[in-house]
């Protein structure tokens, strides 16, 4: 069986189990602490939007990995 290279590979060189998975955060909005669930197999800069589970209110969240798969993640309001 002939193993293709994974095109993501380039873009987001991470490795496989090395990348942060989650984060901790605060509502902007009502202040509440809560975690996040992090997709590093979406790249290594990321921008979406989240709702607060407890106020509901959006959040623009934006996410950057290091190359050591750190992440570093802002949330701001919407």
């Amino acid at each position: 069986m002939v193993s293709l290279p994974d095109p993501l590979d380039d873009e987001f060189s991470l490795g496989d189990g090395v990348a942060d998975l989650e984060a901790e955060v605060v509502c902007p909005y009502c202040g509440e602490p809560g975690t996040i669930v992090l997709d590093p197999g979406s790249g290594v800069d990321q921008e979406y939007v989240e709702d607060c589970p407890v106020c509901c209110q959006p959040w623009r969240v934006r996410v950057r990995y290091g190359a050591d798969g750190v992440a570093e993640v802002w949330v701001t309001e919407e």
